[in-house]
């Protein structure tokens, strides 16, 4: 994928064919004209991404789709390169600028193999089903994208892998497993989430040269958050900039068992520039977070009615993470919540929240699948089904700005789009990840960042840091994310 630096706005199936018809009617730009830019830019692709390929087996479709494949093969023929077209229906049962693509691959010389023929290129172009699909592929159509998968040979896919749903991230059925994805005019959002993560492959963009004012007649379903959010939230410190100017976070958990969950979140919250961090736990956890992070101030917490006069004192609790499902630990939740204060939920705050649901202001939930599935009194099934649905049920549900964790995280707010997070790696699939990105969320807040404002930049910064940790790696631990802060937070 291309780095992305700049928010960018990403699109529904039917929202990018609206894109697609104001270039072609109000702009004048014929629709055969934006097939052949589109069919130029997948061949270009070809030819970078795949140098040494010399030989492609185009898979086409009955629709705009398989036009696009078209061209790619009448390119590539002119070009010199060997190739065959697996065409699931005739070109006489083509309409429009799709049977206007087949016919210039027939004079450049080009003929069509049946739907159930060998694939031979070394590499496949999987033209077969477009955006629009919202139903299994069955037939000639799930026959042939299994056999692509298991022939072992690179894909690129057209637009979305066919038989993904451009708008959930989700498969509906057999799905083309890519090796790399290039869509067009619009970037779809279910690209960015969900199971696309593991068939759509890298990606790629080109909005075909369409005018910048189709964007502005057309409404987004969500964001692409970008770094330059970075510099932009977090501006570079006054001269005399103190600790108290930097936000007193009360971190509350550590019941018997749990202690370096909330330790990974107090050293969170300091290594994203807290001045003040304090923990409030069971005695043995605050012993052992004083000699693990000495700048932590660890308060022994046996009694649950010692807790008010720290709230008080506070600027933002996290709460959730080691805090248990004792009586000790509803005690500590229910008082928390009643507090003015900014709140960031996780791990067993969202676990009570659950039990015992409320709305309030100012507070962020960051559930992962399971734990919003309990939220939201769902299966996880049902949410990863589609997790923008799932994010704005939560928001609306509990009022809250909520973070919906796992490859391409997504974050939602009552009233507000989807921002999707593009960054991220498997080597973070680790316990304690959770805490660190409670830790820095409620750090943010503290500076002063609203809690949609810190639950963006806290999800950017958990995003790069722990890129930039696993550089050559397989896995990393909670605390390499949090010791590679200082590489991505601005100076």
């Amino acid at each position: 994928m291309t780095e992305l630096y700049r928010a960018t706005k990403l699109y529904r199936a039917h929202q990018v064919r609206e894109l697609d018809r104001q270039a072609i009617e109000a702009h004048g730009i014929p629709g055969y004209t934006l097939m052949q830019r589109a069919g130029a830019s997948a061949f270009a692709l070809v030819r970078t991404r795949w140098p040494e390929v010399r030989s492609l087996t185009v898979l086409c479709g009955g629709g705009n789709n398989g036009g696009d494949g078209y061209v790619v093969a009448s390119l590539a023929k002119r070009a010199g390169f060997e190739v065959q077209v697996i065409a699931l229906k005739s070109s006489n049962e083509l309409s429009g600028d799709a049977y206007q693509a087949a016919q210039d691959w027939h004079e450049a010389g080009g003929t069509e193999a049946a739907p159930d023929a060998d694939i031979v290129g070394d590499l496949i172009v999987d033209a077969l089903l477009g955006t629009g699909l919202d139903r299994p592929a069955s037939g000639d159509y799930a026959s042939l994208i299994k056999r692509a998968n298991d022939c072992a040979k690179p894909i690129l896919a057209i637009d979305v892998p066919s038989g993904l749903s451009a708008d959930t991230g989700q498969p509906l059925g057999e799905c083309i497993e890519a090796d790399m994805t290039i869509s067009f005019i619009g970037r779809k959002r279910g690209l960015y989430t969900a199971a696309a993560g593991d068939l759509a492959g890298e990606l790629a963009f080109d909005d075909l040269d369409v005018p910048e004012a189709i964007y502005s007649s057309v409404g987004s379903a969500a964001e692409l958050l970008g770094k330059n959010l970075l510099p932009a939230r977090l501006p570079s410190r006054a001269r005399q900039t103190h600790k108290g100017k930097l936000g007193r976070v009360l971190v509350i958990g550590g019941d018997h068992g749990y202690s370096g969950a909330p330790i990974l979140t107090g050293q969170a919250a300091l290594r994203a520039g807290s001045g003040l961090v304090t923990l409030a736990s069971r005695a043995r956890t605050a012993a052992a977070a004083v000699v693990v992070q000495p700048e932590l101030m660890a308060r022994d917490l046996d009694d649950p009615e010692a807790l008010t006069e720290w709230l008080e004192a506070s600027d933002v609790v996290a709460l959730g993470p080691g805090l248990g499902r004792s009586s000790w630990s509803l005690a500590l939740w229910r008082k928390a919540v009643a507090c003015k204060c900014p709140l960031v939920l996780d791990a067993d705050g969202l676990y009570w929240l659950a039990r015992e649901p409320l709305e309030r202001q100012n507070w962020v939930l960051t559930p992962h699948p399971g734990e919003a599935a309990r939220l939201l009194e769902a299966s996880v099934d049902e949410i990863e089904a589609d997790r923008f649905a799932a994010a704005h049920a939560l928001a609306d549900r509990y009022q809250a700005t909520v973070v919906l964790k796992g490859w391409g995280s997504l974050i939602a707010s009552p009233d507000a789009q989807v921002r999707v997070c593009p960054f991220g790696n498997p080597a973070m699939a680790t316990a304690g990840m959770g805490d660190a990105l409670t830790g820095i969320i409620a750090s943010l807040i503290g500076q002063g960042l609203s809690p949609d404002q810190a639950t963006e930049t806290g999800v950017l910064l958990h995003a790069l840091a722990g890129d930039a940790a696993a550089k050559g790696r397989r896995q990393i631990l909670a605390s390499d994310l949090i010791d590679h802060l200082a590489e991505v937070l601005p100076v």
